[in-house]
């Protein structure tokens, strides 16, 4: 462990800087460019998107659950539930629901109560903030990311409730990374594909895309925003802090969290200054296991940088910090805020 925390603690070569907005957007190109290289999204394959749907259900409450199968590469197929709200006065607001670990995939963030495994685990990590949402009276979009859901590998194919709501990253890790990509590549690129098909569909504001995850989903949605100027707003909860306490340090996570030769790179909030100037709220629980053994102050300091992006900007209010007491779960009172901004 010792040679490895000097290993990470080699000066970076993608580190924030810059004093004005003109620095700032150079750094800006090139350090996506690299985060492109390192996670494998330039070796990703386009295709049509062959969207096609599947089934069409009214829920309680008049929620309409559309499920929609869309090719993000040729004969990969990606299925999604979008949740059209019974009535609002801005039901054409879009959101990206994320799913992370532990919750079936689309099941759960879309409020698939009705499955007892699915309805545990919401009850546990908050998980169903799709639903919220749409309850809200926004369309959402809950995708099954890859390796989850619908989408697991031959290893978790099975019909056990442990299999249901796991995941097989493990799996598409051992496969992809030998070929040049990443688990955190692929999640990105089907986000992108997924954004392609809401600009196509016709009737949502496309200029106001926000996107919301947690754990695992909150990885993905700060690294989408990250290299996706779409996304007009963002929510991360239970993942902002630094590599070394938490990834390095805790070392048993999830391997879709790694990535080969990061962290010669960046620390997280390198990667969340990226995201400035738009409207970003970053949520952490106080006693979230993953913030590692310094707790919060662990977060702060990658926040901190974020902090010196948006203040280039003028911007610092865009840039939320929601603090939460409790473990890693999702908190839903985020959820209002959220919207308005």
């Amino acid at each position: 462990m010792n040679r490895f925390r000097k290993l990470y603690e080699k000066e970076k070569k993608c580190r924030l800087n810059g004093d004005t907005i003109e620095e700032y957007h150079a750094w800006k190109e090139q350090t996506r460019e690299t985060l492109k290289k390192l996670i494998g999204l330039n070796q990703m394959e386009s295709c049509m998107l062959d969207a096609r749907t599947l089934e069409v259900v009214e829920l309680e409450g008049g929620v309409i659950r559309e499920k929609v199968v869309i090719q993000v590469e040729p004969d990969v197929y990606m299925p999604f539930f979008i949740l059209l709200p019974p009535r609002s006065e801005d039901s054409n607001t879009c959101y990206l629901a994320l799913p992370g670990h532990m919750g079936a995939g689309k099941y759960a963030v879309a409020g698939c109560d009705e499955i007892p495994v699915v309805a545990d685990q919401i009850k546990v990590f908050h998980y169903d903030y799709g639903m919220q949402l749409a309850k809200l009276g926004h369309v959402v979009i809950c995708p099954d990311i890859r390796g989850f859901g619908e989408r697991r590998e031959e290893a978790l194919q099975s019909d056990k409730e442990s299999d249901f709501i796991n995941g097989t990253c493990f799996h598409l890790a051992h496969m992809a990374e030998p070929l040049g990509q990443t688990v955190i590549g692929m999640h990105v690129w089907d986000m992108m594909r997924l954004l392609d098909y809401v600009k196509e569909r016709a009737g949502w504001n496309f200029e106001k895309i926000g996107c919301v995850g947690f754990s695992g989903g909150g990885m993905i949605t700060l690294w989408l925003t990250a290299l996706d100027d779409r996304i007009h707003k963002a929510c991360i909860s239970g993942y902002f802090y630094g590599y070394q306490d938490s990834l390095l340090e805790l070392n048993g996570n999830c391997s879709c969290n790694y990535v080969p030769h990061l962290w010669k790179y960046v620390d997280m909030g390198d990667i969340g200054a990226l995201l400035a100037p738009r409207n970003i709220v970053i949520q952490s629980a106080r006693e979230d296991h993953l913030n590692g053994k310094r707790g919060l102050q662990n977060v702060f300091e990658q926040l901190d940088i974020m902090k010196k992006a948006y203040h280039i900007f003028d911007k610092e209010e865009c840039l939320y910090h929601d603090i939460r007491e409790g473990g890693h779960c999702f908190h839903n009172e985020i959820l209002n805020r959220f919207v308005s901004l």
